[in-house]
């Protein structure tokens, strides 16, 4: 009792109460501190689980679009270089997910099944590579591999939907253990990844047996002509395409020297935009091209349709001199459509010369034009006649193939140069694809996979 009594007379003491209220204040700073750390660990630990998981989606749709490639493909060389890419991707996916703080038991299944992808395409690009054509038992494997892979790519893809919303964390899953993650993807994992791992016993055996636009760049610039021009020059062309009416301010940021495309590069008050809403263009030094313009808003309602937008696209383009343009794919992003236009010469496609125009869904707007490929790419090309028919190209064809248009085409390599080919749509079952048969020699030159998108169209 006497002890207590010192106590409280201690702390009438004002001395002793300063050093009480500054140690419980340590000890509260010190607290707050551990628990920011560790929330900044969570967040960081958090952000590399889920880079690492959706580099693991992408990887596994870029295997499916790849073997889906490989069943329609004709000739060993093109198969070797598709197989390849299989095997690759798959590499790739499996070292991403090995790197998830999920238990081997819990992705056993799907390690599995990227290990036997990996190893089975490499296999059979070898022998590809050796000039030998594969078997029917092998197309079927490779079909069967295919099956797996869109139901993996499925899978990832709810699972990614699950983690965006909120359903998933890694960092609980790194703290709680892995029974909570095979808890949390029972209902729409464990049946397809049972099912992955049932179907893989039947192939202990049969290991060891034995897209475009990414070539636009041309140093050449052939659509680049004309002489140098000035500033003053520039200017007027930058304020004659966007239209002085429209134009509330204009002023030039400098040259840029360092890009593909050197040129004047500016930004525009827009008239009527809301605050700080602005605009820009580039003109060539070059010549006086456009490169580019791009002018960013909110699109509130889509009222008008992708094929009004991809018409209204075509008549701006040739509004502003540029002439026989054919659209190709496109893509719709909150209420924008991208357009894809290719140059049409003689009924023949030049996918080089590409000009991408961004249309606005709720007043037809022009919000965008980016002409890089034309700039590069644009000549007239003496066009040859094709050395093999229409007919005898479509005997190289896979028969499985159900043709739904052809045309000719000329598209670019990785080597900077083009090839004259036909060029095939058609569908194997439920997928869409794009066969380029070389018109001069009857090789197969490319297969594009068509992806069909709530958005728009692509190719891979």
């Amino acid at each position: 009792m006497n002890k207590l009594e010192d106590w409280k007379n201690r702390l009438k003491d004002r001395h002793m109460l300063s050093v009480v209220v500054v140690l419980v204040a340590i000890i509260a700073i010190l607290g707050l501190y551990i628990y920011k750390r560790q929330n900044d660990y969570r967040q960081a630990s958090d952000n590399s689980y889920n880079l690492a998981f959706f580099e693991v989606v992408d990887y596994v749709q870029n295997v499916e679009t790849y073997l889906a490639k490989s069943l329609i493909s004709t000739t060993p060389s093109h198969g070797a270089k598709t197989l390849s890419n299989v095997w690759k991707e798959a590499n790739l996916a499996g070292s991403y997910l090995s790197q998830l703080p999920i238990g081997v038991e819990e992705i056993s299944n799907t390690q599995k099944f990227l290990n036997q992808v990996s190893d089975y395409s490499y296999s059979l690009s070898q022998k590809n590579m050796n000039n030998v054509e594969l078997t029917q038992e092998e197309l079927d494997n490779l079909e069967q591999l295919h099956t797996y892979s869109v139901e993996l790519s499925n899978t990832l893809i709810q699972l990614s939907n699950d983690i965006n919303d909120g359903k998933i964390s890694f960092s609980e899953l790194e703290k709680k253990g892995n029974n909570m993650f095979a808890q949390q993807v029972s209902n729409i994992t464990q049946d397809s990844f049972s099912n992955i791992e049932e179907t893989f016993h039947e192939y202990a055996g049969l290991i060891y047996d034995g897209a475009f636009s990414e070539h636009l760049t041309n140093p050449e610039r052939k659509g680049l002509t004309g002489e140098d021009i000035s500033e003053e020059d520039a200017t007027k062309i930058a304020k004659d395409f966007i239209g002085e009416d429209k134009i509330e301010e204009l002023s030039l940021n400098g040259i840029s020297e360092n890009g593909n495309i050197p040129s004047y590069d500016y930004t525009i008050k827009v008239k009527n935009a809301e605050k700080n809403n602005t605009a820009s263009i580039s003109i060539s030094r070059k010549g006086g091209h456009l490169v580019y313009a791009n002018y960013n808003r909110i699109v509130e309602a889509q009222t008008i349709s992708a094929e009004d937008a991809v018409r209204i696209g075509k008549e701006f383009l040739q509004q502003k001199g540029y002439n026989n343009m054919q659209e190709t794919y496109y893509m719709n992003q909150d209420g924008v459509l991208t357009i894809n236009y290719a140059y049409m010469q003689n009924e023949v496609v030049m996918y080089s010369d590409l000009i991408k125009v961004k249309i606005a869904l709720d007043n037809g707007e022009i919000l965008g034009i980016e002409t890089t490929g034309y700039l590069n790419s644009h000549f007239e090309r003496e066009i040859p006649t094709p050395s093999i028919t229409k007919e005898q190209a479509k005997q190289t064809l896979n028969k499985k193939l159900d043709i739904q248009s052809e045309k000719l085409a000329m598209i670019p390599t990785e080597y900077q140069t083009e090839v004259f080919c036909w060029e095939f749509k058609g569908k194997v079952k439920d997928n869409e694809f794009l066969v380029y048969i070389n018109a001069e020699t009857g090789k197969e030159e490319d297969i594009l996979v068509i992806i069909n998108t709530p958005n728009g169209t692509l190719t891979m």
